[in-house]
């Protein structure tokens, strides 16, 4: 009897000894330590919190496989760098060095994993140079170079058809192609050529209106838009900006004169404004390249009655 006694208070004072010595670790967990094997003290732990998509990618921890797949979030993980590498079957591996903190979280959650098979559709039906996308109409142009041809369709490649022809005086690699903002006419360019193309539907009054060149030899064209009032074009070349009418036969009005063909341009098509860059010397000698803003939002008037006053002989 005595030793019973004695067998389970030694079992109770064993009890509290274990208790004491292993609170610590207890609280420590507790409150986000954990012990550090490398310091020999309990260091306060930080997490990574992994979304991909898609969902159910194996997550490597330093190389180590984990049980969990994406989303995940690792926890109790002693501050430092720690390697992560992704992997999910027919996409991409992902792999980043990722540094944790005590107590915060180190978030990887925009992560996108890439398919190995894209899916890739050709939606020409014959050879095309370059091509035009059309967010409006919801509708893509292409060009072909060999024929001068230009062919539209839908965006999935559907209804493909022809939707003009580049008359033969067109030479040289064409540069570019441009919509009109109304959608019924088309603007192809090279170094030294403009051929304007009427795309409008059957029965509208400019339906079979035949397409046509304008040269401006001497010049290298660099680029072409078109003013949002569809009968005026800007052609921005080597030596100048220049606005020019959409006609046969059209006047070109010198707008600004340049010392170099620009390095940078944007062409703002809701406001009619040109951003340019060009060089200019000042007075004390330096060469100073500059930023300049054209401003073309004028009325359609303004335009045509500079272009009357050129006519008429008035500079």
């Amino acid at each position: 009897m005595l030793n019973a006694q004695r067998i389970r208070g030694v079992l109770f004072f064993l009890s509290v000894a274990v208790f004491f010595i292993g609170l610590p670790f207890i609280l420590s967990f507790a409150l986000g330590y954990k012990f550090n094997p490398r310091t020999f003290k309990f260091t306060q732990t930080g997490l990574i919190s992994i979304k991909t998509h898609p969902q159910g990618a194996h997550v490597y921890l330093d190389s180590k496989l984990l049980n969990e797949k994406t989303p995940v979030t690792i926890s109790e993980l002693l501050p430092g760098l720690y390697s992560v590498r992704l992997e999910l079957e027919d996409y991409y591996p992902w792999s980043m060095q990722v540094n944790v903190e005590p107590r915060r979280v180190t978030r990887i959650e925009k992560v996108i994993l890439f398919s190995t098979r894209p899916n890739v559709k050709q939606l020409n039906q014959r050879n095309a140079s370059f091509f035009y996308f059309d967010e409006e109409k919801k509708n893509i142009y292409y060009f072909n170079r060999e024929e001068s041809i230009i062919y539209e369709s839908d965006l999935e490649g559907e209804k493909f058809k022809e939707a003009s022809v580049l008359p033969d005086t067109f030479k040289g690699v064409p540069k570019g192609l441009k919509l009109s903002p109304d959608k019924e006419k088309a603007v192809v360019f090279n170094s030294d050529q403009v051929c304007i193309l009427y795309l409008s539907l059957k029965g509208s009054l400019l339906y079979g209106h035949p397409p046509f060149v304008l040269s401006y030899p001497g010049q290298k064209i660099i680029q072409v838009f078109w003013h949002s009032d569809n009968y005026h074009l800007f052609l921005v070349t080597d030596k100048n900006i220049a606005v020019v009418e959409a006609n046969p036969k059209p006047n070109k009005v010198n707008l600004v004169n340049l010392n170099s063909g620009p390095a940078g341009l944007f062409y703002d098509k809701d406001k009619d404004i040109l951003y340019f860059s060009d060089y200019q010397m000042g007075t004390d000698g330096v060469i100073y390249e500059n930023i300049y803003k054209l401003e073309l939002s004028g009325k359609s008037y303004i335009i045509n009655n500079e272009v009357k006053s050129r006519l008429n002989g008035k500079e």
